[in-house]
Formats: structure tokens, C-alpha cells, sequence
């Protein structure tokens, strides 16, 4: 009767062992694919009546209470979209999208809640800074007087400012913004997103490149204008990743390109490079922001394209999946046709062996056009609880 009761209690203890192993085992799984989503400024822009401590922390809790929900394990906030911060910062003045006016600091912290309200969520934080941007049309309406882009080179494209990188001493604010952020903060991850040179257009940077062309030996021939434009943001690129991975190196160094190979070209994005060689990148992201039956460029012949691309077995491949479009007459109405295309990109994503995927953007993934199409994408990445 004892060795029944031995037998059956060691049966049971195997039993639980197994399912506790299996469970464990699912969760790693599920973590080790990037559930990801864009949480741009846009979203984060406070109201009036949200500009307060209180507000804005009840804005952040409903955020992460979100991205629980829809099982998102990272979430890609952006921090700096107009050569501003979300944090306080002895480089970069206040973003305008906290207090409303660029320059004028709240009494409290934005990006240390967020990412303390993330974490205790498990939710990995990326933080999204657009490296070049300092206005666009009227965004901001007001550049603080502390703004570095007073002082520092820039240039000015249709109705943008942008940073000028050709210059050391820009490459080196940028970095040195980035490294702010990986010093004082927990992140877990830092990502540039697509916007470089504004265009292919050679008349706004043309002095600057006049000026190189003039320094260069009189034994060598200068690269042409475009080559050049790579050749700045490459070594920005290599500046970012090898000064994070000296702070810390568990923070990850991604970006996130747009999918069209030729546009990148156009704008210095010299991702070819970046997937295949060591020292710039830890993992990418493009931005197939297109349906499975777009009539030029469908999703997979675009996935497969950049699966083919990232040959660097050291860097991860996300895809960046539009969820923005979903239910919406884009591209040529073709998203119209079903409403699985993010299910099935998410499926072809695993068929061909990719990282995971992150979804454009937050605030679609309750949007009653989106609906249907979130409902049956959760369904092949949600965690079942066992």
C-alpha cells in the first residue's frame, strides 16, 4: 500500500514537473518572438487637461494595460521626434507633445513612468528617436532657444529643418543624445526609424557637399553627392551602435527602414550594409506597410526579399506590419479583399524564420476599422494561458 502510494505520488510529481516544463517552455517561446508596437508622439501628445502628473500617469497606465492585452511583449515608444525629449535632458529641450510649448519642463518624469509601468508588465521599452528632424511644417510651432539646432548645422528642406550629419560635431550631438538616454535610464532597447535625408534632391545639402569635394586630395576622386549622404549616415549609424554597446550591452540597437530598397537609397539608408556587416545594427525592422495581394509589391515577395537581405546570422529581422491600413481602401483597395492579412503575415513571418514583427501603430489596435483584423491576427500570437 506504502510503494502505491510512493508510486502514484512520484507519478503526479512527473506529471506537474512536465506541465510546469511545458508551460515554461511555451512562455519562452512566446518571448523570444517579437510581439512589438509603434507608440508614436502622436499618441503620446497630452491634452490640456492631461498635462498634469496624475494625467499623464493614468494615460500611461491605460496604454500598458493595452499592449498586455493584445500580448505585446515590446513596446517602441518615441522619445525624441523633434530634437526635443520626453525626459529631462541637458542636451535637448522639453517636447512640446508634454507641456505644449517646447522648453517648458514638467514637475515630473514622462519617460521613467512609462518605463516603470512597462516593465511591471513585462514589457521590454524601445526608445524611438528620430536622429535628423527638428521641424516639419509647422511641428513644432515653437523651437526652444536652448534647442541645439540654433547652434548646430542644419539645413532646410521644403518645409522642414532638418540636422546636418556631414558634420562631426552633429553625428557627436546625436550620439551623445542617444547615450543620455542609455546612462540615466532602464531601456532595453534604442531604434532610429526611417527618416534620414529628407529626398534625393541635391540642391539643400549641395553646399556642404561642395565643401567636401573641395577637401578631398587631389589624387582621389570624391564620391558622387548620394554616396556620400550613405557615408555620413553610416558612420552616425556605427557611432550610435558602438557607443551604446560600450554603456550597456544589453541594450539592442535597431532600425526600422522603410521596405522600398530603392527609396533608402534615395535617402542614405544604406541598409545592405547594415544587414550584413558587424558593428551598426542589432536587429531591423522594415516597414512592410502593404496587403498580400498589393498589386506591385505583396507582403511576401517583399518579406522574402528582406529575409534574403539580412545575411549577418548576429542580427534579428522583424517585420513592421501596417495594421493602420487594415479595413481601409490603401493600396489599391486590396485590403479589402479578407481580413486576415496581418494572420497570414504573421504566419508567413514564421514560415520563413524571422524574429517576430511589430504592428503600426498603437492607436489602431482597438480601431473599428482594424477590428476584424486584430481580432483574428491576436489569435495566432496571443499566449493561451494553460
Amino acid at each position: 500500500m506504502k510503494f502505491k502510494k510512493v508510486f502514484l505520488s512520484s507519478v503526479l510529481a512527473v506529471i506537474i514537473i512536465m506541465r510546469v516544463f511545458s508551460v515554461r517552455a511555451y512562455s519562452a517561446s512566446e518571448q523570444s518572438e517579437m510581439h512589438g508596437v509603434w507608440i508614436p508622439y502622436m499618441s503620446l501628445t497630452l491634452s490640456e487637461s492631461e498635462r498634469t502628473e496624475k494625467g499623464f500617469q493614468a494615460k500611461i497606465n491605460e496604454m500598458a494595460e493595452k499592449c498586455a492585452k493584445y500580448n505585446i511583449n515590446t513596446a517602441v515608444i518615441q522619445v525624441r521626434p523633434f530634437s526635443d525629449a520626453i525626459y529631462p535632458s541637458e542636451i535637448f529641450p522639453y517636447s512640446h507633445i508634454i507641456t505644449g510649448t517646447q522648453g517648458i519642463a514638467p514637475d515630473f518624469n514622462p519617460l521613467e513612468y512609462i518605463i516603470k509601468k512597462f516593465h511591471e508588465k513585462n514589457i521590454a521599452v524601445h526608445a524611438w528617436v528620430n536622429p535628423l528632424r527638428v521641424s516639419t511644417g509647422q511641428t513644432p510651432s515653437y523651437i526652444a532657444e536652448s534647442n541645439p539646432a540654433k547652434k548646430y548645422p542644419t539645413f532646410t528642406y521644403k518645409d522642414g529643418i532638418y540636422y546636418d550629419v556631414s558634420y562631426p560635431e552633429v553625428r557627436k550631438l546625436i550620439i551623445d543624445g542617444i547615450a543620455e538616454i542609455v546612462k540615466n535610464y532602464d531601456i532595453d532597447g534604442v531604434q532610429l526609424d526611417d527618416y534620414f535625408y529628407p529626398s534625393e534632391d541635391l540642391d539643400y545639402d549641395k553646399k556642404s557637399y561642395d565643401n567636401y569635394a573641395k577637401s578631398v586630395k587631389s589624387d582621389f576622386i570624391p564620391v558622387s553627392h548620394g554616396e556620400w549622404r550613405k557615408a555620413n549616415i553610416n558612420m552616425l549609424v556605427e557611432g550610435i551602435y558602438s557607443k551604446i554597446h560600450s554603456l550597456k550591452n544589453n541594450v539592442v540597437f535597431g532600425i526600422s527602414p522603410q521596405c522600398n530598397f530603392d527609396n533608402n537609397e534615395k535617402i542614405g539608408a544604406d541598409v545592405k550594409v547594415w544587414c550584413s556587416q558587424k558593428g551598426y545594427i542589432d536587429y531591423i525592422c522594415p516597414q512592410i506597410y502593404v496587403s498580400n495581394n498589393h498589386p506591385t509589391f505583396p507582403f511576401n515577395t517583399l518579406a522574402d526579399r528582406w529575409k534574403a537581405t539580412v545575411t549577418n546570422s548576429d542580427i534579428k529581422l522583424y517585420m513592421g506590419l501596417g495594421i493602420y491600413k487594415a479595413g481601409s481602401d490603401a493600396d489599391s483597395g486590396t485590403w479589402l479583399l479578407s481580413d486576415d492579412n496581418i494572420k497570414k503575415q504573421i504566419e508567413y513571418t514564421r514560415d520563413i524564420n524571422t524574429d517576430g514583427f511589430m504592428l503600426y501603430s498603437y492607436d489602431y489596435l482597438e480601431s473599428e476599422l482594424a477590428e476584424k483584423e486584430i481580432k483574428n491576427a491576436v489569435a495566432v500570437y496571443k499566449r493561451v494561458e494553460q
